[in-house]
């Protein structure tokens, strides 16, 4: 990976990661017990905005 790609995707996760901690109202609802997920909400978003960026589908 190059690294300004790589310091883009760092910047968009630390980016995304504190916008969804200032507005917790628009990350979506986990049950207490049960299935957790293995990613954080930051992330998926993240690698979503990475590949339009890159043009993968």
């Amino acid at each position: 990976m190059d690294n300004d790609l790589y310091t883009l995707a760092i910047a968009l996760y630390a980016s995304t990661n504190d916008f969804l901690k200032g507005h917790p109202e628009l990350t979506p609802w986990w049950p207490a017990v049960g299935l957790q997920p293995r990613i954080t909400d930051g992330e998926l978003v993240t690698v979503a905005v990475m590949q339009a960026l890159l043009g993968s589908t």
